[in-house]
């Protein structure tokens, strides 16, 4: 099956438009319009050291409730207030969790968002880690509605079981999608139930990126798709354990690729595979 090759100018445009270097955000540490967030699954690393004035989103205190469902719009704009993000703040993300970050605020709609993509330790070559967690005066913010072609529920992935022309994408590990594991570090006592949703594809996130971690040529990432069945005509839904590997493949396929009809499931399989009515594939 023959791939579309993406000219490399597409990549320098994305970048420009989408994607920020470390000298930029080293030259705006002290604009006030724009904000920086680290995105992680806890605040360890945050709490030994941040970019300066960054302000942290935890996955699973501040984007998630207790039951692991997704914020909803309002306590969305919540957390943007308290970060101190208006409605003309560029904001940008960095971090473990960067990419759900870009995407979620990009799904409703928000003005300016901006990705430090790659690991977090590039900033050590700008500058210091900061120490002190930035004093915030709240804002007053307003996101749109989400949109539908970027934002999926359980409810609209519920209604896609079963059709052809969309393409339900599992990118977590081989063992979680074989419903080995429910977390990707193995966890599973009263986790919830392992597996996959009935029809989904699996393509792991690893095999979009290199070694060190960036992502791969356009020519690999399609042909990686395109030997799984998946081509641009689709519809795609990307989905993982919280998001996170979902988001990635959601701003490989959208922003680097090209790819016209992309979304992410936010609930993903820490929603569903808690649930006792939804349905699962091991």
């Amino acid at each position: 099956m023959a791939f579309t090759e993406i000219p490399s100018a597409s990549a320098a445009e994305i970048r420009d438009r989408v994607e920020v270097d470390i000298g930029w955000v080293a030259d705006h540490l002290d604009d006030p319009s724009v904000r920086i967030v680290e995105v992680d699954v806890a605040p360890a690393a945050y709490r030994e050291g941040h970019i300066p004035g960054a302000v942290l989103w935890n996955i699973y205190a501040d984007l998630r409730d207790s039951a692991y469902v997704p914020i909803d719009k309002q306590q969305l704009e919540q957390l943007l207030r308290q970060s101190g993000v208006t409605d003309h703040t560029t904001v940008v993300f960095y971090g473990y969790g960067a990419h759900l970050g870009h995407w979620l605020l990009t799904s409703y709609g928000h003005r300016v968002v901006r990705l430090l993509d790659g690991p977090r330790d590039q900033w050590l070559a700008a500058g210091a880690w900061g120490k002190e967690e930035r004093t915030i005066v709240p804002t007053d913010v307003r996101l749109a509605e989400r949109a539908d072609r970027l934002y999926f529920s359980r409810e609209s992935v519920l209604e896609m079981l079963g059709r052809t022309d969309v393409v339900l994408l599992d990118t977590r590990s081989p063992l979680e999608y074989q419903g080995e594991r429910f977390w990707p570090s193995g966890a599973t006592e009263g986790a919830g139930r392992a597996g996959h949703i009935p029809g989904s594809v699996h393509l792991p996130i690893d095999e979009l990126r290199s070694q060190d971690g960036r992502f791969l040529g356009h020519g690999e990432m399609e042909r990686a798709l395109l030997d799984r069945g998946v081509g641009r005509e689709q519809r795609i839904v990307t989905y993982c354990t919280v998001g996170n590997r979902a988001s990635q493949a959601w701003y490989a396929l959208t922003h680097l690729l090209g790819y016209c009809d992309v979304g992410v499931y936010h609930g993903s399989w820490a929603e569903w595979g808690t649930l006792a009515d939804t349905p699962v594939e091991c």
